[in-house]
């Protein structure tokens, strides 16, 4: 159901807190007319109403460090913006990520971001299409070679895990969590179908 925003709560001005797309880091907050949301939708850049100024003002009109708009949610009672974007540079006047001071990075999330790409390649692999990815070759291959190279990959994170060099022992683990989630893929599962197994077990 689509939600209705009231600006009459705020006298026309509602608050809109700003969120990394990507991260869900949360980069700032502002306040919104009904002007300002419909400039943000036709411009692309997140716009706020200026209490200050008392006018609109783009974010990063001056700076350049704009916040691409992403997408809009309402809040249950219609007086709250969450806007998603993009951060052009930093957010913060102080020439910080956010203007809490935070770090803006995906961190762990970007096991998302990779989960979506291995996705689009087992589409190509199902498809007839040309392609030189080496994920698309091993969905062509089939679920035993994607098995055998989680086992290979295994194995040598063992081994690399009994020397002393963490920069090989990383990469064999990085490989062998990138081969486990294509083989996941490929059995039509997830990285939340894994998570949810572990909540499952989880004794507080």
């Amino acid at each position: 159901m689509k939600r209705t925003i009231d600006y009459a709560k705020g006298s026309g001005l509602i608050p809109a807190i700003v969120q990394d797309a990507d991260t869900r880091s949360v980069l700032m907050l502002g306040y919104m007319n009904e002007a300002a949301v419909e400039a943000t939708k036709a411009s692309g850049n997140v716009t706020f109403f200026s209490r200050s100024k008392q006018r609109l003002w783009t974010k990063g009109e001056t700076s350049e460090n704009f916040l691409e708009f992403v997408g809009m949610e309402v809040d249950c009672d219609g007086d709250t913006l969450l806007i998603l974007a993009r951060p052009k540079g930093p957010t913060c006047h102080l020439g910080t990520a956010t203007c809490w001071n935070d770090e803006n990075q995906k961190g762990i999330l970007f096991l998302e971001e990779l989960q979506g790409l291995i996705q689009s390649r087992k589409k190509i692999a199902e498809s007839d299409a040309d392609s030189n990815s080496y994920v698309v070759s091993l969905f062509r291959k089939g679920i035993p070679k994607i098995a055998q190279k989680v086992g290979e990959e295994a194995v040598e994170t063992v081994i690399e895990a009994m020397d002393h060099n963490d920069t090989l022992f990383l990469n064999e683990s990085a490989d062998l969590l990138f081969h486990q989630m294509v083989l996941l893929s490929a059995k039509g599962f997830s990285l939340q179908d894994v998570v949810s197994v572990l909540a499952s077990r989880h004794k507080s």
